[in-house]
């Protein structure tokens, strides 16, 4: 349970003033011990010593038996981030699968694809991934790298990401900031405490932005609105409520194909935006997010939350796409760079989460150990309703020159239908046992309860998955020292079946649930400032794909996905002058008894051998100023199942600089980033989706200042 914020009485205070000064001492008077007030998520720059994500409450992450990276707020300021792809590109295990310019993103971490559906939580509750989260209002950004069963249950073997709202503070600020291509931001953040005893806190965040992309006809609008509300009922209950709201509209930006499926697109520039035409709309992306905690402390060593929160996402998407060749005979380009243009629309696109949950904390000591155990129940109901599926061919166009004008579809769009009724109940337990000062172990469980309907575009019923499943997850920890962890750990995960692809012979259908497992030893140390780790990792998950057949493809579970991996990471202050945040990653990621031979024997698709990734922050003798950097790097990756065609390899490097002033009075920080420095051209994402294989082209140099002022 987060702690429960600390007041501390005028008296108090002025006493200890007094204490410290020395003055007020009699001679037989006694010295207190010093008070020392902490608060959750507490970050000294780029080094977090605690994180949510992985655990069931907030937790130390040098005593979580999981590999987890936490993005602090000032990485965020200091990257100047919009979207969580420029957040992500700090860790090595992540990757970018299936992200298009002005759409909404998804990832890949430990070379599995993250879920829209599972994968992303606010403040540990689930949230439809289908949108750009806003970062305005977030206090850190948290991944979990592997299974997640225990804390989500239905999720994918990759990962976990959390976003962490910030809470009431007395701030106000407004930041603004543009880029090259003449891009206006303006955002404010608002907060205040009140009440006799100031235990009523209210935090806004406000933000607008124009969006100016570097792809021709890709420029979008965004506003964004969020209130967090912190109630101290009083010393021993707390009420916070969260409230966002964003409204996102952008020209979405089709991927390449390969040539012929069997070669790279060739003199591509990063600025073309294939299929383009005058009648396609910007897709619109209204989300709403919405949670409330209460926390109860029953005593001094239990406590208890209630916690309850829905997020509703709507998507209009009509857009003129990019897809094969041949009249539609073909899934890729033609070999001379041919494709055709297909007219798009998939119009009032809705999910909704719907979660609850209750859970009890507390520590105890039985037969001689040390016991702190955790015990919740949740409830959840996720729901997707969408048109029949609409992507008409239009004409076609080639990637050497601008897309010629052909005229939209006239067929009409069907009516909105229900696709996915998905009801998961949930029953939990971890209980870490401390043996003694150097030995631990944590055991746990969730015990998962599905129920899931699907329907097909035609409104006709088609699976109903009624499972129970049982997802334990084992731990044992040693500490040599109190600050260091070594770790070995079991988990077992249950994620979301795939949907098949329009072209696959059971076009559409959405497969059961599928099992994966996880293996993991690893090691943790904080030292001097800084926070090492290193993670040795083995997932596995039934391989869903699009198999080739006498019908053409039917979309299948069958072998299996085995990735092998070391993760290594740090972050911290290494100097007085230096703070790094730096993590590197190799991964083998191998398919075994899929029934199709040139899918086996070598790399998965879009999941380079080795990554790495560095941020730093050295201050310079200028009192203020502070020089920024940062270089990534990534092996060469495959862009096809059959591993037949390699992209390269790449290094990128970015550069800026901070400066902390007063303007006028005022605090003042100014940022000034140029990202890919050099201006090296790559292709950043090669996987596929829904079936398809795309290529995108990564983000030319670009340069952005920002401004920010505390009144």
């Amino acid at each position: 349970m987060t702690p429960l914020r600390p007041r501390l009485p005028l008296g108090l205070l002025s006493l200890g003033l007094a204490l410290h000064s020395g003055q007020g001492l009699a001679d037989d008077s006694v010295t207190l011990a010093p008070v020392r007030v902490t608060d959750s998520y507490a970050s000294e720059g780029y080094q977090v010593r605690e994180a949510q994500v992985g655990s069931l409450h907030a937790a130390p992450v040098l005593d979580t038996p999981a590999a987890v990276s936490v993005f602090s707020r000032q990485l965020l300021d200091d990257r100047q981030v919009r979207k969580l792809s420029e957040v992500l590109q700090s860790d090595a295990s992540v990757g970018e699968s299936y992200a298009p310019v002005g759409y909404y993103e998804n990832f890949n971490v430990r070379g599995f694809e993250l879920n829209a559906a599972s994968s992303y939580k606010i403040n540990g509750q689930t949230i439809a991934g289908e949108q750009n989260v806003a970062l305005e209002n977030k206090q850190q950004v948290e991944l979990l790298k592997g299974l997640s069963g225990l804390q989500s249950g239905v999720s994918e073997p990759g990962g976990l990401v959390n976003y962490v709202t910030k809470r009431t503070e007395d701030v106000r600020s407004i930041s603004m900031s543009s880029n090259e291509q003449g891009e206006r931001y303006l955002a404010t953040d608002l907060g205040v405490w009140f009440g006799a005893e100031r235990q009523f806190g209210v935090r806004v965040n406000l933000a607008h932005e124009d969006i100016r992309s570097y792809v021709d006809h890709a420029d979008g609008k965004r506003d964004f609105a969020s209130v967090a509300f912190d109630w101290q009922i009083n010393p021993d209950a707390v009420l916070e409520l969260d409230a966002e709201y964003q409204h996102r509209e952008q020209y979405s930006v089709p991927g390449y194909q390969l040539l012929g499926g069997t070669s790279l697109p060739h003199g591509v520039n990063p600025k073309d935006h294939l299929a383009w035409q005058q009648w396609a709309k910007p897709v619109q992306n209204d989300s709403l997010n919405l949670g409330g905690r209460f926390k109860y402390r029953l005593n001094d060593n239990w406590n208890s939350t209630l916690s309850a929160s829905r997020s509703e996402v709507v998507i209009d998407d009509y857009s003129a796409f990019a897809w094969g060749s041949d009249g539609g005979n073909a899934a890729h380009f033609s070999p001379s760079g041919d494709y055709d243009i297909y007219d798009f629309r998939s119009p009032d696109d809705t999910r909704r989460t719907d979660e609850a949950q209750a859970t009890l904390d507390g520590s105890f000591q039985a037969l001689g150990v040390g016991h702190e155990l955790t015990l919740g129940a949740s409830a959840q109901r996720r729901t997707l309703d969408q048109r029949p599926y609409y992507n008409m061919l239009v004409g076609s166009g080639n990637i050497g020159e601008d897309a010629p004008a052909v005229q939209p579809s006239s067929a009409p769009v069907g009516d909105s239908e229900r696709r996915l009724d998905s009801r998961q109940y949930g029953l939990f337990f971890s209980d870490r046992i401390t043996f003694n000062e150097h030995w631990q172990t944590v055991i746990g469980a969730r015990e998962v309860r599905l129920d899931e309907k699907t329907w097909d575009e035609n409104g006709v019923a088609g699976r109903h998955t009624r499972q129970y499943q049982l997802l334990p997850n084992v731990a044992l920890i040693y500490k040599p020292q109190p600050d260091t962890t070594l770790y070995a750990s079991y988990s077992k995960g249950l994620s979301a079946g795939g949907t098949a692809p329009w072209y696959a012979s059971n076009a559409s259908e959405i497969l059961a649930p599928t099992l994966s497992r996880q293996l993991e030893v690893g090691i943790k140390r904080d030292w001097q400032g800084m926070s090492f780790s290193a993670a040795l990792f083995q997932i596995r998950q039934a391989y869903q794909y699009a198999r080739p057949d006498d019908s053409g493809f039917t979309y299948v579970q069958q072998g299996q996905q085995k990735n092998t991996g070391l993760e290594l990471g740090a972050s911290g202050q290494v100097t007085s002058n230096l703070q790094i945040h730096a993590s590197a990653a190799v991964i083998r990621a191998r398919v075994q008894n899929s029934g199709t031979d040139p899918y086996e024997g070598h790399q998965a698709i879009n999941v380079p051998r080795l990554r790495a990734a560095l941020q730093a922050d050295y201050a310079l003798p200028v009192p203020g100023l502070a020089l920024l950097g940062g270089a990534r790097y990534s092996a060469s990756k495959y862009a096809s199942q059959a591993g037949n065609v390699e992209v390269g390899g790449y290094t990128v490097f970015d550069i800026g600089s901070r400066y902390r002033t007063q303007i006028g009075g005022y605090d003042t920080v100014l940022r000034l980033g140029v990202d890919n420095v050099f201006d090296k051209r790559y292709w950043r994402d090669v996987g596929d989706y829904l079936g398809d294989n795309y290529l995108f082209p990564a983000a030319p140099r670009t340069a952005r200042l920002s401004a920010s002022v505390s009144f």
